[in-house]
């Protein structure tokens, strides 16, 4: 078998048809095909659009927030929902609409730091660890030790150390993120590994770094991709539930689980305080898993025609 003859590896990197071969392994649909898939399904378009629109909202919340997330007035104290306060009022008299708001905003960047984070080092580690087998025993041990350590409990590590607070969250979310990522990147890799283009590559002497990136990490992204959308809902519910225990966010900054557990005394009294930030964190977490089943439908190859 030649260099010549039709093999995905084509040669080595810079040779004729070294491009032809990331395009033969990338066989990943096209943007515009993924988007006709993705507005096809109507219930992933709705969710798109409640997630787009809750993510713009966060991030432009300094100019669409009727009120100051701070400002407290005392002489209305747990006010209903009504016109003046669409979502009512907190026990401070804080307009519970402007905080859900900015506690958006903060629970949406924890969560996609945390994923973000998480992702990158899981992802190198799952790669590496299919590419050296050496490395493969040592990298993966360390996943499942990582793995017996439950997010909560980094967390209330992290926050003995350095104390509570959003920083104490993001590092317990992005640890609690890498072992999961680890796993899947490296089941995507060994199954890129076996394939003929990648077996051609190493006996024509491309580069590790080439085959790494160009071939074995561009094969696997989407299926990492996907994992990460879905996982996303995820790592925004352990984020809020170690808020709502009080590790996260301190006040007054606006979190959705910290607001929904400084609502939960007065759950009988003035129900909207805690409930209306839980329905937030609830509607973002089912947007995020709807949107991830969606691409990921979009993704598979077995669905394409």
């Amino acid at each position: 078998m030649t260099i010549s003859q039709p093999l995905p590896a084509g040669g080595p990197v810079g040779a004729p048809g070294a491009d032809m071969l990331v395009e033969e392994a990338v066989a990943l649909p096209g943007r515009a095909g993924i988007l006709r898939r993705l507005a096809a399904d109507p219930i992933a378009a709705v969710a798109a659009l409640l997630l787009g629109g809750i993510t713009l909202s966060a991030v432009f919340a300094p100019w669409i927030a009727p009120y100051d997330p701070y400002y407290t007035d005392l002489s209305k104290v747990m006010v209903e929902p009504g016109a003046e306060h669409w979502f009512g009022t907190d026990p401070t008299g804080r307009d519970i609409l402007s905080r859900c708001l900015y506690g958006a905003r903060n629970t949406l960047l924890m969560g996609l730091i945390g994923v973000v984070g998480g992702g990158l080092i899981g992802g190198v580690m799952g790669i590496c660890a299919a590419f050296y087998s050496r490395l493969e025993g040592v990298l993966m041990r360390l996943v499942d030790i990582l793995l017996a350590f439950p997010a909560i409990l980094i967390g209330l590590a992290v926050a003995a150390i350095s104390g509570p607070g959003l920083r104490a969250v993001i590092i317990a979310l992005v640890v609690a993120t890498i072992p999961d990522v680890a796993r899947v990147a490296r089941s995507a890799a060994v199954g890129v590994m076996g394939q003929e283009f990648m077996t051609a590559g190493q006996a024509v002497g491309v580069r590790d770094r080439v085959l790494i990136w160009r071939y074995l990490t561009l094969n696997c992204i989407s299926t990492i991709f996907v994992f990460l959308t879905l996982r996303f809902g995820q790592i925004i519910l352990i984020g809020s539930a170690l808020s709502f225990l009080g590790l996260g966010a301190q006040p007054p900054t606006a979190e959705l689980g910290m607001m929904a557990a400084q609502g939960r005394d007065f759950l009988f009294m003035a129900p909207h305080v805690a409930t209306i930030p839980s329905l937030v964190i609830f509607v973002i977490v089912l947007a995020a898993n709807l949107v991830g089943d969606a691409l990921r439908d979009a993704l598979d190859p077995r669905l394409q025609y």
